[in-house]
């Protein structure tokens, strides 16, 4: 089974999944942003990007940095551009024929269900997954994306455990 490690997270995937790392140098354009993992399921992809500010590593004054850009909704924006640039990059590959879904996951364990939600929304209103009102896109930008902490991605994502190592 394709295991894939962000730090000390990792996710397992099933054996017809082709799961990649894609934030690293193996796409040779530093000049993009990208999300963590690219990952091929038979119907659909996902791109999935994970944040841990409780990282056993990570420093008092850098998980309350990173509490400042989720509070103030810098994050959502750092995300959207994750996904664009990916989404970018996937389609000049020609790797754009499966419907696509981002998943965020944010590993602490103290985000509720409804500030997930919120944060849910939020990343919505930037992709934006809805296209414009006039209805002139043919095709859809991101079908769906949703916020995670490691237990509701656990419990919604039952095929693609995660753990902390």
């Amino acid at each position: 089974m394709p295991t894939l490690t962000e730090r000390n997270i990792e996710i397992v995937f099933p054996p017809e999944v082709k799961a990649r790392k894609f934030d690293d140098s193996s796409h040779g354009l530093p000049c993009m942003k990208a999300v963590d993992f690219v990952v091929e399921c038979p119907d659909r992809c996902l791109f999935i990007e994970i944040k841990d500010p409780e990282d056993p590593r990570a420093t008092a004054s850098q998980r309350k940095e990173f509490l400042t850009e989720l509070h103030s909704g810098r994050l959502d924006t750092d995300l959207k551009y994750k996904y664009r640039d990916s989404f970018l990059y996937e389609w000049a590959k020609g790797n754009d024929a499966k419907q696509i879904y981002y998943y965020v996951i944010i590993a602490i364990a103290s985000l509720s269900t409804v500030e997930l939600l919120h944060r849910t929304d939020e990343l919505k209103r930037k992709l934006p997954v809805y296209g414009p009102r006039s209805g002139t896109w043919k095709r859809q930008f991101v079908t769906d994306c949703a916020v995670f902490n490691i237990k509701m991605w656990n419990e919604y994502q039952p095929r693609f455990p995660l753990s902390r190592i």
